[in-house]
């Protein structure tokens, strides 16, 4: 059974690390792993909702570990073995610091089981209801994964598409950024 953390009013930490898998769908499109969070508060949001897998590290932990170790808590499974590649970090807009790692492989989202966390809701009740971390997962084309992820985390896309072009391995066009 997936772990089961309490969350506090105390002060969350300010950096996460997260794993962007991505695979080459049919014709070479690019397709990246996105996940819904779960709970009430995100339970009817969509467009500008979705994430990467992530989660809080401690100053000093290595980030990539991190990133390993969200990915399988909120996904029930450790990321595939592989290269990663590095996409750096980008400063939310609510200054939490995100830095991801991209690698290759598949994951079947019908497979997903979250860990899980303890919430008041609704907010002042004192009332603990438990929420999965997240509640879904889907791989989107780039283009669909830019409409979907939060604003904030976009840039990951554009800088794996630019790590996958620099690479060669350049993908058609459907792949993408679509502005629309």
């Amino acid at each position: 059974m997936p772990a089961c953390r309490r969350v506090t009013g105390e002060a969350m930490a300010r950096t996460s690390a997260g794993v962007l898998l991505y695979r080459f769908a049919p014709g070479d499109v690019v397709e990246v792993l996105i996940v819904h969070p779960g709970g009430p508060f995100w339970a009817k949001k969509d467009l500008g909702a979705w994430s990467v897998p992530k989660g809080e590290y401690a100053e000093g932990e290595d980030p990539a570990a991190a990133a390993d170790r969200e990915f399988a808590e909120e996904l029930g499974t450790p990321p595939p073995v592989g290269p990663r590649l590095d996409l750096g970090e980008v400063t939310q807009r609510g200054g939490k610091r995100v830095r991801v790692f991209a690698v290759e492989g598949e994951l079947d989202v019908t497979s997903v089981t979250s860990n899980t966390f303890e919430m008041e809701w609704p907010p002042g009740s004192k009332r603990l209801i438990g929420v999965a971390e997240i509640d879904r997962a889907a791989w989107e084309t780039v283009a669909g994964a830019h409409r979907r992820l939060l604003e904030g985390q976009t840039p990951f896309l554009d800088r794996l598409m630019a790590s996958l072009a620099g690479a060669g391995r350049t993908p058609p066009v459907e792949g993408a950024v679509d502005p629309g």
